[in-house]
């Protein structure tokens, strides 16, 4: 996809708040006051358009989005995507529940033909969380009441889904959540191993092929493999959350594909929605997915497999099947960590640790954590977003889409440089 230059003054300009709107102040009335506190010292704008790798401030300026959180794999509004939205949404954008509804049924169809073999069946949820949710029903339908999961793993923060996020400080005041919840080493398939022998034929394990929040862990290779032949081997149901990691994220279709895994459950979400209309997914096989399917009202949802998020979803499949979104985001990834890398050599044995990633997923780990807040600020103030870690304070998270073009890369590594600059002289002072 080539992106168009930025609109001229006469065509359809950032939208201007109503003179006197402190955004700032409605979110301390109305929203919360840590957020409107984060929001101040993030600068007070509001973000009111977006296109293409850029979000553009009600002051006018506009920025780099290399953050996003993992949902802006095609960018921000693709013109296929918005269209096939805006055709939905003058036709039948929710549906009445009561008759079949045929955008679900293909957009299923397409996200099946590219899920591992054999996950054939397709549940839409609006949320990663609820994906998470979906997947734990499942389990206990199968009588798979005990979950196993990873240390650092995050996989949303509805109580079921909190439940195997493993960070206390989301979890400790909602306790007590799940019962039978065990936590095992990331990359460790003998502390698994471990586990599931004490629970053999009724656990669930849930992981991620790599750790987003947690740091972008990458595991070592091999490990993937070992977790579902451990899961064979026990009679565990395997569930991988690939809300962040796949759609191409990791320069693979999902994370699992790297080893050839096929899980009984697979999560997928954030770039699902094409970055226009929120949607996510629980997919599986039809013997995991047998509980759901002889009954369609045990799990249901009023907005879930919605005609408008629907459309968006069939179109984002489209649009990356047309675009080889996912070999361009293998390539591109390699490109952004050779230059993040080069960028922070100078850095490597005091500021920074280590520099890793897989695909459009690439994290920088800071020898402190007061150096992610320092740099985080340095690059928000010179036009470019970038993420913090929920469940690894001292890593920067990179998620940028798959439609950065080369003027925009080195602009961003350019403000990565001057950026780490400024923060090491901060930190070190």
């Amino acid at each position: 996809m080539t992106l168009s230059p930025p609109p001229a003054e006469t065509e359809a300009q950032p939208a201007r708040l109503p003179a006197g709107t402190d955004v700032v102040d409605l979110y301390l009335r109305h929203i919360g006051s840590g957020r409107a506190v984060m929001g101040r010292v993030m600068g007070g704008m509001a973000e009111v358009r977006s296109e293409g790798a850029w979000i553009h401030a009600d002051d006018g300026r506009r920025f780099l989005d290399f953050g996003g959180y993992g949902v802006f794999i095609l960018g921000h509004r693709h013109p296929a995507v918005v269209e096939a939205v805006h055709r939905q949404i003058d036709t039948h954008p929710l549906a009445s529940r009561v008759f079949l509804e045929p955008v679900a049924a293909r957009a299923a169809e397409a996200l099946a033909a590219h899920t591992p073999p054999g996950l054939d069946y397709v549940h839409f949820v609006n949320s990663g969380a609820e994906a998470t949710e979906a997947a734990l029903k499942l389990a206990r339908a199968h009588g798979r009441n005990c979950l196993i999961t990873t240390r650092k793993g995050f996989h949303g923060k509805t109580l079921g889904a909190l439940s195997v996020t493993a960070n206390a400080t989301y979890r400790t005041p909602f306790e007590p959540l799940l019962p039978d919840v065990v936590q095992v080493e990331y990359d460790d398939p003998a502390d698994l191993e471990q586990a599931l022998a004490a629970r053999r034929d009724r656990a669930c394990v849930v992981v991620e092929p790599v750790q987003g929040e947690g740091g972008v862990r990458i595991p070592r290779p091999g490990y993937l493999g070992r977790v579902a032949a451990l899961c064979r081997a026990y009679g565990a149901l395997l569930v991988v959350d690939e809300i962040q990691t796949g759609m191409g994220r990791l320069g693979t279709w999902w994370g699992v594909d790297a080893e050839d895994v096929r899980p009984d459950i697979l999560l997928t979400g954030k770039g699902l929605s094409g970055g226009v209309v929120p949607i996510a997914a629980m997919t599986a096989t039809a013997q995991a997915y047998a509980p759901f399917s002889r009954d369609p009202y045990l799990h249901t949802s009023t907005f879930g497999a919605s005609p408008i998020a629907c459309a968006a979803a069939l179109a984002t499949v489209r649009v990356m099947e047309r675009e080889d979104t996912v070999a361009r985001a293998a390539a591109l990834g390699g490109r952004i960590l050779a230059g993040v890398r080069a960028v922070c050599a100078p850095y490597e044995g005091g500021l920074v640790r280590e520099v890793r990633g897989r695909g459009l997923l690439i994290g920088i780990e800071f020898a402190r954590e007061q150096a992610v807040g320092e740099l985080l600020l340095e690059m928000i103030a010179r036009g470019v977003l970038v993420n913090h870690s929920l469940n690894s304070t001292r890593v920067l998270r990179l998620t940028p889409p798959a439609v950065v073009e080369d003027t925009a890369l080195d602009l961003f590594l350019t403000t990565l440089a001057e950026a780490l600059h400024s923060a090491a002289a901060r930190v070190a002072g």
